[in-house]
């Protein structure tokens, strides 16, 4: 396969903290990869590194077979770029906003204005289009950025936190387009902190912790050691501290762990009756309000290469932050 983005040992430093530590990959066109991590694990670096925004210390990077860190110009006219945080006009209008990150490209006025009618209408924003970027929404600027930054149509696109602090039904629409984005052949480079949202859309997954990278693979490989395993999560009203060594004492064949406060997880090689358990939590004092069986995911496989909990990089990012 061509290879769409090559990475070969790049870091960068910013005085005493090393924000990316001599990272390597490769994605290949049309391939929609994923770059999953907490806050401050050097996801948005990386991005910045890629597009020209930074210069890495040291190491290679090419798009599209063009050496960045020597024709970075030449680099960028095949990108398109969506940051974390909207860089457009507030006092421009929607149609203005598209029509002038055309102009930047070099699209005549005949073309990028059609083609900012054309993603207005894709986007759901036609009715919106003659409004200040400033009056729109949070998921309607989100959508505006996203088609700002494929106005040109790049053969790759760097998405950095595309859906983070938009409602539910925003979120969905921008998953599903950048989903039909990639099914056009567009290249994308995709960082996220939502681990539902990297198993669902990306092909293959890095995981990177403070500034390294310590996994990459396919989901379908990442899931692979959880084929066949089976798990069934109890959640508590009341503490379970010290019931999870009579648990194991009662059920050795089980592997039970804590992933939350109060909840109770029990896993195995075969079904696991969960029935049997609750019965034997409640004879023990706990009171049990739910008890459910669940397929392992990626978040599963993350935890566990590492360590660090879900939940917690969701309140890192609510609470803002460097990437």
């Amino acid at each position: 396969m061509e290879e769409a983005i090559a990475v070969e040992n790049i870091a960068k430093r910013f005085e005493n903290v090393e924000a990316v530590s001599g990272i390597s990959f490769t994605v290949e066109k049309g391939e929609l990869f994923g770059f999953l991590g907490p806050n401050g694990a050097g996801k948005t670096t990386t991005i910045n590194m890629l597009t020209g925004l930074a210069h890495p210390d040291f190491g290679i990077m090419r798009i599209g077979g063009i050496d960045c860190t020597t024709r970075s110009m030449k680099a960028q006219q095949l990108i398109g770029v969506v940051p974390d945080e909207s860089n457009l006009y507030p006092e421009l209008s929607g149609f203005d906003n598209l029509c002038f990150c055309a102009a930047l490209y070099g699209l005549a006025k005949q073309g990028r204005q059609a083609r900012a009618r054309e993603l207005l209408e894709t986007f759901g924003l036609t009715q919106a289009a003659d409004r200040r970027f400033s009056t729109y929404s949070k998921g309607m600027k989100r959508k505006l950025t996203i088609a700002a930054g494929i106005i040109h149509k790049p053969e790759v696109l760097f998405l950095d936190e595309p859906t983070t602090g938009i409602d539910v039904a925003s979120a969905r629409q921008l998953r599903q387009l950048i989903g039909e984005l990639h099914q056009s052949g567009t290249t994308i480079f995709l960082t996220t902190h939502y681990i539902e949202e990297a198993e669902r859309l990306c092909d293959r997954i890095a995981f990177i912790v403070s500034g390294r990278i310590i996994h990459i693979d396919t989901i379908e490989k990442l899931l692979q050691p959880l084929q066949g395993k089976h798990v069934v999560q109890i959640t508590c009203e009341n503490g379970v501290k010290g019931i999870m060594k009579k648990l194991s004492e009662a059920y050795p064949e089980l592997a039970f762990s804590s992933p939350k406060n109060r909840m109770i997880q029990a896993e195995a090689g075969k079904p696991v009756q969960a029935g049997a358990i609750v019965h034997f939590l409640e004879g023990a004092g706990v009171e049990v309000s739910e008890a459910r069986k669940v397929k392992p995911s990626l978040e599963d496989v993350f935890v566990r290469i590492t360590g660090i909990e879900a939940d917690a990089m969701r309140r890192e990012k609510e609470k803002g932050g460097g990437q």
